[in-house]
């Protein structure tokens, strides 16, 4: 459920200032983390734009930490960011998923109190067949000491400590959505003025959801509570109105449509991956921020993910995030393993 559109036409600038405003001891340095955001976010929104036309399709060549094939616009879209975010003297180091350690602030550049990790491009495999894609953001306050460079500790904090976090799809319209943890709110981008709008103010996603989003072909892979649980989610055991299955495979774009409409998206643990396969830091705390912030819940199977205490980088995780009755409903069930 997401309130009417506003009447007056209110930019994602002044939106920020406004709610900077509320604080008298913010010192600005957080809204100018979320301004050089959102002008990276225009230029990957350009670039993915135009993916059919210019020569960004397709695999780069080499592979990630995770030993992925990285596409051309995972590699643009990383470098975008870094070099829009690491001059403004507000970070003191940032982490991508597409980077085995952390990126360093270049030492003719102040460092500031805050990291940033992200997603570059999330869902980047599915770019060349034209499905939504998108960038996905964590902001944490350094917990080493200030001046200096960031540390790695700085990044291993659970998902609890993060100041702001946030998403930006680029599908049919581009649209941000992030929380300081004062709300859920989306913007959508006006390509006739380069502007993000507000469009979504004061996000709620409904208690229930309609949507399931997982993907059915681990299914022999997984524990028999978890195929319990899928079960219910359909309807199967009688305990509820089955929920419309929808997996596009780009987890920005199924959570997007869950946050809005209502569902859940799963990747629970398997025996091929026992772990989970979603990043912990870049992916799932990021998420279940803004879908707290909407009154929504996600778990890693057992407990609330936002309390997980990251050992890792690029640790991984289970993930159930979405509507917090549907997500009750899977820390029911897997209880039984």
């Amino acid at each position: 459920m997401v309130q009417n559109t506003p009447t007056s036409v209110v930019t994602i600038d002044r939106f920020i200032i406004e709610q900077e405003q509320r604080f008298p001891e913010a010192t600005g340095a957080l809204s100018g983390i979320l301004y050089d955001l959102v002008v990276a976010a225009k230029m990957i929104a350009n670039k993915v734009r135009l993916a059919g036309l210019a020569d960004v399709l397709g695999a780069q060549g080499t592979a990630n930490i995770q030993g992925e094939i990285q596409q051309k616009l995972d590699v643009i879209s990383n470098d975008i960011l870094v070099k829009a975010l690491d001059h403004g003297g507000r970070l003191c180091a940032m982490a991508s998923e597409e980077e085995e350690g952390i990126i360093t602030v270049p030492d003719k550049f102040q460092k500031g109190n805050y990291v940033m990790l992200f997603d570059p491009l999330d869902g980047s495999s599915n770019i060349d067949v034209n499905i939504p894609v998108g960038t996905i953001f964590s902001v944490l306050r350094r917990v080493s000491p200030g001046g200096g460079p960031g540390t790695v500790e700085d990044m291993l904090q659970p998902g609890l400590k993060q100041v702001a976090a946030g998403y930006v799809i680029y599908g049919s319209s581009t649209m941000l959505v992030y929380t300081t943890g004062h709300g859920a709110h989306g913007f959508t981008l006006d390509p006739a003025i380069g502007e993000f709008l507000l469009s979504h103010p004061n996000i709620r996603i409904p208690e229930h959801g309609r949507y399931l989003s997982v993907n059915d072909s681990y299914e022999k892979y997984w524990t028999e509570p978890v195929k319990e649980l899928m079960r219910h989610y359909r309807g199967m055991d009688g305990r509820r109105d089955p929920m419309n299955v929808r997996y596009v495979g780009s987890l920005v774009a199924d959570f997007h449509r869950n946050l809005l409409g209502g569902g859940l998206f799963a990747y629970p643990a398997n025996t091929k991956s026992p772990t989970g396969k979603l990043r912990l830091l870049y992916e799932c705390n990021p998420l279940a921020f803004i879908c707290e912030q909407a009154g929504g819940a996600a778990i890693d199977g057992r407990q609330r993910i936002l309390e997980v205490q990251p050992t890792e980088l690029h640790q991984r995780a289970p993930y159930f995030v979405g509507s917090k009755a549907d997500v009750e409903a899977a820390a029911d069930y897997l209880a039984k393993a």
